[in-house]
């Protein structure tokens, strides 16, 4: 096998983590109203349950850094495959609202965990040139995951009483198919080199993964600190990444894309949509998400990470004005279409770069605690916006929902024309270097 093969294997064995984190956050759409209505919950417990996976989330992105760099990339990966698993037995067959949030509480520690080390796994094995495709291949399992959701969904969303169960449990297949498939991975070779002193092992990888220049990579990385302490994170060497970790990860949240993917039946609805056209026209987004990250993943090698993430955000104004100006005036039915257009935008732009981004801003000693930076701030958001959203939903006018999140990519794209910086191309660690030099007086 080739060494763009094998490269090209491995890391779409890790990026299965995302089919499962894409799945698992999108099969929550089709069961959240019979959940509603078999415990009899109000607007907050409602709140409260669906998110209870995103407060999860949050709390394995918050400490996902830590198996990640004491155990290894590798075991972080396994031990996602194991909470998966156990969340999709455990939701299916819940008891009551207690125990259904506690299951899916722990399949968020694996989302969580799985947006820390996966990303940061590919990005470590990865040549510079196909970097931004190997690590967004990442983003692309979020999306078939959440497309096959919503199939899963509207296939299984006549079966009776009890299909909200099976919507759940399902997931058991995808869980144990990755879990199987990623023993057979090796350990990243900077993990080796750099935190676990493994340098001969590094090096052994570094031969499949860079060729003839794997002595030369290996003296890059081994240049560079060791390790990074938490002080030393914060200490403000590390600002301008963690700045911009922080800053994607808030523009990622407040388009609203969580709260569409997990709403969307209900949305639909809103729009005059009926539950069966509702749940398939979810299976629409599903496929207009996959569709247009395909497409994000052939171009961010070639125009960059930049230039997608202002394609994004002037297609996120677009789509957000129309839906804002359809539910305000009683035009309900441009609501679907540019919600289509608004999943193409973020699959494109944010939904492409995110992940990329925060992997390869950081030198690799501060790569899992910046990428767990940058995903714990991406989740605490999601998981306060969907919390929230059934009460937004009662109580405020669809219109001004998304007038607020046009507000914020308007924000956005200042970001992107005079903060965002480019990372095509270049290796980690030049990447590093650039981001930490001083500045020239």
């Amino acid at each position: 096998m080739g060494r763009n093969a094998t490269v090209g294997l491995w890391s779409i064995t890790a990026a299965l983590a995302g089919f499962l984190f894409g799945f698992d956050t999108a099969v929550i759409s089709g069961a959240e109203q019979a959940i509603q209505r078999v415990w009899a919950m109000d607007s907050v417990a409602h709140g409260l349950a669906i998110s209870a996976a995103l407060w999860g989330t949050v709390a394995g992105a918050l400490t996902g850094a830590w198996p990640a760099d004491r155990y290894g990339r590798k075991p972080t990966l396994i031990a996602i495959g194991v909470l998966y698993a156990v969340s999709a037995v455990g939701s299916a067959l819940a008891w009551d609202p207690y125990s259904f949030m506690l299951f899916r509480f722990i399949g968020g520690l694996g989302i969580g965990a799985s947006s820390v080390a996966a990303p940061a796994y590919i990005s470590e094995i990865a040549a510079p040139a196909r970097r931004g495709r190997l690590v967004a291949l990442y983003q692309f399992n979020i999306v078939a995951g959440i497309l096959i959701a919503f199939l899963s969904n509207w296939l299984i969303g006549t079966g009776g009483a009890d299909s909200w169960r099976w919507m759940l449990g399902v997931q058991i297949i995808p869980s144990v198919a990755y879990l199987l498939a990623v023993f057979a991975i090796p350990e990243s070779p900077r993990w080796l080199a750099t935190r676990a002193g493994r340098i001969a092992d590094a090096r052994a990888i570094l031969v499949q993964t860079e060729g003839d220049d794997a002595d030369a990579v290996l003296a890059a990385v081994t240049a560079q600190d060791p390790a990074v302490s938490a002080g030393q994170f914060f200490s403000g060497r590390f600002a301008k990444p963690i700045m911009l970790a922080v800053a994607i990860a808030f523009f990622n949240q407040v388009s609203g894309i969580n709260a569409i993917i997990y709403y969307a039946p209900r949305i639909f609805a809103l729009s005059g949509s009926a539950d069966d056209a509702a749940l398939l026209a979810s299976v629409g987004i599903g496929v207009v998400n996959l569709a247009f990250t395909m497409l994000g993943v052939l171009l961010i090698d070639r125009v960059g990470r930049r230039t997608l993430m202002l394609w994004g955000s002037i297609g996120y104004l677009i789509s957000l004005g129309t839906v804002t100006y359809g539910f305000a005036s009683g035009q309900l039915a441009l609501v679907p279409w540019f919600i289509f257009l608004f999943i193409a935008a973020h699959a494109i732009g944010q939904g492409t770069v995110i992940w990329v981004y925060i992997s390869e801003i950081f030198p690799n000693a501060a790569r899992a605690r910046g990428q767990s930076l940058g995903s714990s701030t991406h989740w605490v958001l999601a998981a306060a916006l969907t919390l929230i959203m059934p009460i937004l939903l009662t109580n405020l006018a669809p219109a001004t929902i998304f007038a607020g999140f046009f507000a914020m990519m308007v924000l956005q794209l200042f970001f992107v024309l005079w903060v965002m910086v480019e990372t095509r191309g270049q290796s980690l660690e030049d990447v590093a270097d650039a981001m930490h030099k001083p500045r020239e007086r």
